[in-house]
């Protein structure tokens, strides 16, 4: 998906929002439709107008995808071989010779919390704070170092790292972002990207170590990366204060007092059944309970019930997740109590990026307040508190403020406590400390004002 801003806009409206559906290839080149807001077509009439709507043929909706280095695209109209162009205000399609008014920039639509995964070398890349390095070595995303932040920038493309430092032309990793760490986006469909830089050099996986680093000879599509939404992976922890964890790859136990590799878990849900399902790193599911699931068996899966942070985990018996005095994981408790309660910690996120119904969430020069209608979204840094409770703190290290009407403010002295519940794939609800739930407003203000679950109180993170 990509998008398009107004030039007056401070958010990505869901009309201006496109999905790339690939008809048909013809050689190295892609033929694509538009497909819009509420399932309508980009539709080019026979006088070269262009519209929203349901094609009479496919001639009218058919384009020819080209990419250029600059990260730009073309679009010409397959059967009239006619660009698509616009003057600031209009679309129109009625030249069959390109010039600059037919170049498109692309901004991906996406969640900008994202991963990378080189096909090529069947791993996500990986920031190393220490060396100030980014490596192409990782099979399975559960670090956090995984995780990029990509900013677009007046055209460009800017590679935050969780430890929020920006990959860079140079050899190092750099503190801030600058014209040595602007990128051209080069996408296609299927969220395949390279970043190239203004002399053409590609950033692409070099070494044996895989380091990414500009170059002008990758292998045959070495530098296209798949972009995908930074996964949701969690750790489990039991009132005695013990890490659920995966031993000799299939037991599940209860028993250390620290995070590692086997107590990390891929929170996954099923939007049609509310089914969560848990995968270790092994790429095995947590089974009722044994760590030794295939996803689709119903034994993998669970129903989740959150209270303060805390989740409760009914198996595919009816009977709740708890522990054994041997640390043993079972489920056997008919009712929920606090022997079945886990704090969950959100174990590859020391920051959040809230996306939701209007924009992301953050500061504004023009707002006293905090809002939810922005493009450019701020970094919420965690710090964790009692399990499954954080507080939330700006950039500047003040904490954020609640006042009595329900609005934020990121200049508050003290730490207040924030409840995460995960709702979905990649979604999250905020408890707020005066005990609603935060929502994004139409007005573009963020409030803590809703007693339940709404669909303004879904956070993309």
């Amino acid at each position: 998906r990509w998008g398009r801003h107004g030039r007056h806009s401070r958010q990505t409206v869901p009309e201006a929002i496109w999905e790339l559906q690939v008809t048909m290839k013809q050689g190295k080149q892609t033929v694509v439709e538009l497909l819009g807001h509420q399932g309508r077509y980009l539709v080019v009439d026979p006088d070269g107008s262009v519209r929203c709507g349901k094609p009479a043929s496919v001639q009218q909706s058919q384009f020819l995808l080209e990419l250029h280095r600059s990260g730009k695209w073309t679009l010409q109209l397959l059967d009239s071989k006619k660009y698509l162009e616009s003057d600031g205000e209009d679309v129109f399609c009625v030249s069959q010779s390109p010039s600059s008014y037919h170049k498109w920039l692309p901004q991906l639509a996406m969640h900008v919390h994202i991963v990378l995964y080189n096909p090529t070398h069947r791993c996500y890349a990986r920031a190393d704070a220490v060396l100030d390095r980014v490596w192409v070595d990782t099979p399975v995303p559960y670090l956090e170092e995984c995780g990029f932040v990509l900013r677009f920038r007046n055209g460009m493309y800017h590679l935050e790292t969780s430890s929020h430092k920006y990959v860079s032309r140079a050899e190092k990793l750099a503190k801030k972002p600058s014209a040595q760490t602007a990128f051209n986006l080069n996408l296609k469909p299927r969220c395949l990207a390279f970043l190239s830089d203004q002399d053409g050099f590609v950033l692409y996986p070099q070494g044996k170590r895989g380091r990414l680093c500009l170059g002008d000879n990758p292998k045959e599509e070495e530098e296209w990366f798949v972009i995908k939404r930074c996964p949701q992976w969690v750790s489990l922890k039991t009132k005695a204060k013990r890490y659920v964890s995966i031993i000799c790859d299939m037991e599940v136990y209860a028993g250390s007092d620290k995070v590692t590799p086997k107590s990390v878990f891929h929170y996954e849900f099923d939007p049609d059944t509310k089914a969560v399902q848990l995968k270790t790193v092994n790429n095995r599911y947590l089974a009722q309970v044994m760590a030794n699931g295939r996803r689709m068996e119903p034994e993998t899966n669970f129903r989740a019930l959150w209270h303060c942070g805390k989740i409760f985990l009914q198996a595919f018996n009816g009977r709740y997740l708890g522990t054994m005095p041997v640390g043993l994981v079972v489920a056997s408790a008919m009712h929920p109590g606090p022997g079945e309660a886990f704090g969950v910690r959100l174990a590859n996120r020391s920051f959040l990026v809230l996306r939701g119904k209007y924009g992301y969430v953050g500061s504004s020069a023009c707002h006293d307040v905090l809002q939810c209608n922005l493009v450019d979204p701020d970094c919420i840094e965690l710090l964790p508190c009692k399990p499954g409770i954080y507080h939330f703190q700006a950039c500047g290290r003040s904490f954020w403020s609640l006042s009595s009407d329900g609005t934020f403010r990121t200049w508050g002295k003290f730490a207040l406590n924030f409840c995460l519940e995960i709702q979905g794939s990649n979604v999250l609800a905020v408890l707020a400390p005066n005990g609603y739930y935060m929502r994004g407003d139409r007005s573009g203000t963020l409030l803590a004002d809703s007693e339940e679950v709404t669909s303004e109180c879904l956070w993309e993170f």
